[in-house]
């Protein structure tokens, strides 16, 4: 417990444990019990009727996207059901029957709910009314729609300069919320829009960026039919993206093959059972890796090289392992990258990655005689310190390869939440866009601020010292997906206000500034309508197509607002009609703000009727080997550093990760069914000869720390549990080992915090 204001609040939450049992860990993913775990969160949540009701529209092309995951919809889904285990799941938490109101907040102080987990204050159920905590207060209680806005307006107004508000997106937004967001903020007159790419895909908006010019992926879901060899790096799609084993599976069946690269063997990557196909259910399924490298925690620039190096050997024996043609045409630094992987020796970096050679041999010999390759990444590449060269050198080996703009070949960088990518295309971004400034002075009448806003990682920073006064998220569980939860909890507590629009209760409504607004709103699956017409939006998934989105559920409570209605009366409010923009008017007609990102962002000509069926593409110029944006008008090689970690005797590096019960920081269950632990989140993962080293035993509790800048932070009450890792390594949830993350370590240029290689220490607890 942590005693940062007047209010006794708990930031962390419960350490207590909840009665762990282990099993072996899976051999596959998805099957049967699959469909029964689905089912029974669905059933419990929503019922039986509405549950199969409301799942036959999930991902249809006349329903609704999936509040999980951004994953892409086939051309075709199918009629059985396109979504996965955790999708249900996600369904089930934002339909489900439990409502959180005026009795319940009467109830319940914050400081109560601050002691309840982060599991038991998410199952509390659907928010139904906007609700206030007033200074001198520790419990909740209604105010009306007219009197939020204006009391939001007010505090805007208090402020100095429009630099001290900071305005947080989640990527549940549509894209017309986002970009209604955007602009107000834009109009209100700061940059600081954080939002959670920051916190996870930013190192690859940067590194792409540079390297290729856009800051997303190249392929599209068909090019997973057609590739010939298909990397998974720093990534579990059984847990994070079930849907995408289906690709995988499909790549298989088409005779290409599956290496992945990760320091966990993960049953998702092992076997795959299609709960959709006879043969997923009554076979043994369909075995996905071939080569598995379990690579050591953020060693993925070392494996890289000794590959790349290896190539070079191959190139040099047998000509045309790399493609020249491409190389010469399309690139520029290619010599330079050459003469940098000479520099390190094999023996080196054979000891750095911690994989066996005759496995490394067996991927360089695959690559060697083929060309159709894609990489796919997500978070175990992108939170470290190199976050940004980890992705650079992926690119060089796809640029090596000349395996890029062609069926079946590119980047993939798996995107978490299902409109991320969206809201950062539609204007969320703290950067300055000059010619998405002009395009908004042209077609809205006002100038856009020109200075760079806050990200995440700043925007605390200013929160914390008293720099930015009020905060505003737009989704998100903004205090349990930062790093460093102390410091985080501390800079929200500092704000005059924050507010949350939202559909759920999360630890950021309990650990507030010194006043709180929680302003409740419809989520995906419920019926969106005005003046008896149902709305649809749009979002954008993990592969650049746009389409449409349409719930069909009855609201939760009447009393719900659209996150656009939310955000044009809140503008409407503060500018009191004394402003181009008719925000209002804008909030409630999301044809009318289509018509305007038509005006404003490229790519997004005739949204209305393009986002129809399946929808559309955006452009990208990677997909027509277009470069012309970058210096000589050529594809980027680049010079990557090796990673540099500081590691003493007794310290290992330890990477958080997700359970299976568990999508970002919202916790369904306790059970992380295919690492066979169940009933509890408190555990740490640890090599068998590590555990015989410092003399631990299995399920010994512990205390992990780590000290960066001579400051010492711990996570409290963990279980040893003996697991295949590589020897250093450790592994553990978020959000409980987020408080180990140092606010200011994070990845440079992107900024993302080192959330998979913190340094730490292991201190056992007297029984």
């Amino acid at each position: 417990m942590s005693d940062i204001t007047k209010r006794n609040i708990s930031v962390v939450g419960p350490t207590e444990f909840t009665g762990i049992k282990l099993k072996d860990p899976a051999e596959y993913a998805a099957g049967i019990p699959a469909v029964k775990v689905a089912l029974q969160h669905a059933f419990k949540e929503m019922g039986v009727v509405k549950s199969l009701h409301t799942l036959s529209y999930m991902n249809q092309k006349d329903g609704f996207d999936c509040p999980g995951c951004a994953w892409p919809d086939p051309e075709k889904p199918s009629k059985l059901g396109e979504y996965c285990e955790n999708g249900v799941k996600a369904l089930a938490e934002e339909a489900t029957n439990k409502k959180v109101g005026k009795g319940f907040f009467a109830k319940y102080s914050v400081e109560e709910l601050s002691n309840w987990s982060d599991y038991q204050i998410g199952k509390s159920g659907r928010l139904t009314e906007p609700m206030i905590l007033k200074a001198d207060s520790v419990y909740y209680e209604p105010i009306s729609w007219g009197d939020a806005y204006q009391l939001i307006a007010k505090e805007l107004h208090k402020l100095d300069t429009p630099n001290e508000g900071v305005f947080y997106t989640s990527g549940r937004s549509s894209n017309e919320a986002a970009f209604l967001y955007g602009l107000f903020v834009r109009a209100f007159g700061t940059n600081n829009m954080p939002d959670c790419s920051n916190m996870c895909h930013e190192s690859s908006g940067v590194a792409l960026s540079e390297t290729l010019g856009i800051g997303k992926g190249s392929v599209k879901l068909e090019d997973f039919d057609q590739a010939e060899v298909i990397i998974v790096m720093g990534q579990n799609p059984g847990t994070n993206h079930p849907r995408m084993l289906s690709a995988l599976q499909k790549c298989k069946e088409n005779g290409g093959q599956i290496i992945s690269i990760n320091p966990l063997e993960e049953a998702g990557l092992i076997r795959f059972k299609n709960p959709q196909e006879v043969k997923g259910v009554l076979s043994s399924g369909t075995s996905i890796t071939d080569i598995h490298l379990q690579v050591k925690i953020n060693q993925d620039v070392s494996l890289l090289k000794l590959i790349i190096k290896k190539l070079k050997v191959l190139d040099q024996e047998r000509g045309n392992v790399f493609d020249h043609k491409f190389i010469d045409t399309y690139t520029q630094g290619y010599e330079d990258v050459l003469k940098d992987v000479e520099k390190h020796s094999q023996e080196d970096l054979l000891a750095l990655c911690g994989v066996e050679e005759d496995k490394i041999d067996d991927v360089v010999e695959l690559l060697a005689n083929n060309d159709k390759i894609i990489i796919c990444w997500a978070m175990g590449l992108t939170q470290h310190k190199n976050g940004v060269d980890n992705i650079k050198e992926c690119v060089n080996l796809l640029l090596l390869k000349g395996s890029l703009g062609k069926p079946g070949a590119g980047t993939c960088p798996v995107r978490g939440h299902s409109n991320v990518q969206g809201d950062r295309t539609v204007g969320i971004m703290h950067h300055v866009s000059p010619a998405l400034n002009e395009s908004i002075q042209k077609t809205f009448g006002f100038n856009p601020p020109d200075k760079e806003g806050l990200d995440t990682v700043h925007a605390i920073e200013a929160m914390y010292e008293g720099k930015a006064k009020v905060f505003i998220a737009l989704g998100g569980n903004f205090l349990s997906a930062a790093a460093d939860t102390e410091y985080t909890a501390q800079a929200l507590q500092n704000c005059n206000l924050t507010v949350n629009i939202s559909t759920k209760l999360n630890r950021t409504h309990v650990v507030t500034g010194k006043t709180a607004l929680i302003l409740p709103t419809l989520g995906r699956s419920e019926l969106d309508e005005k003046n008896s017409k149902p709305r649809f939006f749009t979002v954008e998934n993990s592969m650049g197509k746009v389409h449409r989105s349409k719930g069909l559920l009855k609201p939760v409570s009447d009393t719900l607002k659209s996150e656009p209605e939310i955000i044009g009366r809140i503008a409407d409010t503060y500018f009191k009609g004394n402003h181009p923009v008719d925000w209002k008017n804008l909030g409630e007609d999301y044809e009318l703000i289509r018509k305007k990102i038509e005006l404003t962002i490229k790519g997004f000509k005739d949204l209305n009727q393009k986002s129809q069926g399946s929808g559309f593409y955006l452009p990208n110029n990677v997909r027509d080997l277009d470069f012309s944006k970058l210096p000589n008008q050529k594809a980027q090689f680049s010079i990557c550093d090796l990673p540099k970690h500081l590691v003493k005797e007794n310290e290992f590096i330890l990477m958080t990760i997700r359970s299976h019960d568990q999508f970002n920081t919202t916790i369904y269950g306790l059970d992380d069914r295919y690492r066979g632990i169940y009933n509890e989140r408190r555990i740490v993962l640890m090599n068998k000869k590590d555990m015989n080293k410092y003399a631990l035993k299995k399920l010994d509790v512990v205390n992990l720390i780590s000290c960066y800048d001579n400051k010492e932070r711990k996570a409290f009450n963990f279980l040893v549990i003996p697991y295949n890792i590589p020897q250093g390594n450790l592994a553990s949830y978020f959000p409980e080992t987020n408080v180990l993350v140092p606010y200011n370590h994070f990845a440079d240029k992107s900024h993302t915090p080192i959330s998979k290689s913190i340094v730490v220490t292991v201190e056992k607890v007297n029984s």
